[in-house]
């Protein structure tokens, strides 16, 4: 009798303190968007990591805030199990490792099992960029007069001139473009400002969209959100703010229409933009301000990528080169 009271005090103390767990999480969400800055799609994220942690916690009978070493490693077996990538595992670690940071500061937790666990050995992984051809080829089956054509365009010329992440892109308003100067103001994440140069045929390209298509689209903004949508420069045929999905998929749909393969994303215009710059002699300083990395090493992965490119290169073209 008294072996099944202990258990269920036991089970209620972890009862306890997974409620606990997830109202701290909810106070340190809230942390990171009001006195952090952190962007909202990147608090959806730690949101969703750190709330199926806490459902596994409680499938497992694990009390969150005095989890152990070895409870750590059995959540990270599982999801290696599940075949979650290596690099999908150390992101949801990163997100526990900063909320547990934060509630072992305000002794919320007493473990410091998961804010010191190291993640999984990322092998190196060279990012995948397009050629000029594949770039042409896109552009070629854009090359039509249809608004969809002349969006399509605008926004292809948009990210390669740019280097710009696909919510970026979503995120542009019409003050945030200068067709006159030829540059636009890109919001990365943090809300970091970065000012970007456009070359004359994305601004054409651009210009193009803004006179032809986009006043027809702004008029059927409902009142609701006719002020929001008046500033967005990517606009549905609804008259709506696309939103990066709905930008993403107009990309992948050229990509399919160019016969292209589906690997090719808008992120993988962001890498070709980084490499052509360094192939074309820009300096790593350039390159990390005009992608918007905070730290140099980031950007440091065009220069392997940029000497791998230069390897093949020399390759085919010199006669010992096999």
């Amino acid at each position: 009798m008294g072996e099944m009271s202990e258990k269920g005090v036991r089970t209620t103390r972890k009862a306890t303190s997974l409620t606990s767990a997830r109202s701290h999480a909810e106070e340190y969400l809230a942390y990171l968007s009001g006195t952090r800055n952190v962007s909202k799609n990147t608090i959806k994220g730690y949101r969703a990591d750190i709330d199926a942690f806490l459902d596994w916690c409680e499938r497992k009978d694990v009390d969150p805030l005095t989890i152990t070493t070895p409870q750590v490693r059995a959540w990270l077996g599982e999801l290696r199990r599940a075949r979650y990538a290596t690099r999908t595992m150390n992101r949801k670690l990163s997100a526990l490792r900063g909320f547990y940071n934060w509630m072992i500061e305000r002794d919320f937790a007493t473990t410091s099992a998961l804010a010191t666990m190291p993640g999984p050995k990322v092998g190196r992984h060279l990012p995948k960029v397009m050629g000029d051809r594949e770039v042409r080829q896109m552009l070629a089956v854009v090359d039509g007069e249809s608004a969809w054509d002349v969006f399509d365009r605008a926004l292809v010329e948009f990210l390669y001139a740019t280097g710009a992440r696909i919510q970026e892109a979503s995120n542009v308003n019409l003050e945030d473009i200068d067709l006159v100067r030829g540059s636009v103001r890109l919001f990365g994440k943090g809300s970091k400002e970065r000012l970007v140069p456009l070359y004359s045929r994305a601004r054409a390209s651009v210009g193009d969209y803004l006179e032809s298509v986009r006043p027809e689209r702004a008029a059927k903004a409902s009142e609701a959100d006719g002020d929001e949508s008046a500033r967005a420069l990517f606009l549905s045929q609804r008259g709506r703010r696309m939103s990066a999905a709905a930008l993403r998929t107009r990309f992948e749909r050229v990509v399919e229409k160019a016969g292209l393969p589906p690997t090719i994303t808008p992120h993988t215009m962001r890498h070709t933009f980084a490499t052509e710059l360094l192939n074309g002699d820009a300096d790593l300083r350039s390159v990390q301000e005009l992608l918007g990395h905070a730290s140099l090493s980031t950007t440091q992965i065009y220069t392997n990528l940029s000497i791998e490119r230069l390897g093949e290169v020399m390759r085919q073209a010199h006669p010992r080169g096999e």
